[in-house]
């Protein structure tokens, strides 16, 4: 029982740190979240960095690795043509010291 009870632990607690790997799907129904991409920063929830590297995207602070594979992705994103069908709007940030959340209520969304 003390096994199975670690388990679940470690298992939930890795899901929970590494919310950043994402791919882009083809297909809104494919999505767990839909992403729209806005003008200004002053209009995103969340400023993202695209990091270079996996092991960059650790935590849930803005910076996204964008894998090769949907089953390697802990989230699976659609961009959205319009900002009223988005879950989640987002500003591409040229630096990573720019990256993170704008409104906090947003980011469950990418746990």
């Amino acid at each position: 029982m003390k096994t199975i009870l670690s388990l679940f632990l470690i298992i939930f607690l890795t899901s929970q740190f590494s919310a950043q790997k994402v791919f882009s799907v083809d297909y809104q129904s494919q999505a767990d979240v839909k992403v729209f991409v806005v003008k200004y920063e002053s209009q995103a929830d969340l400023n993202v960095y695209k990091v270079d590297y996996q092991s960059q995207a650790d935590g849930n602070d803005g910076k996204w690795f964008f894998v090769k594979y949907s089953g390697q992705a802990d989230k699976k994103i659609f961009f959205v043509d319009y900002e009223s069908q988005a879950d989640l709007k987002i500003f591409f940030v040229k630096y990573q010291s720019q990256a993170g959340w704008k409104k906090k209520e947003k980011k469950q969304l990418m746990y």
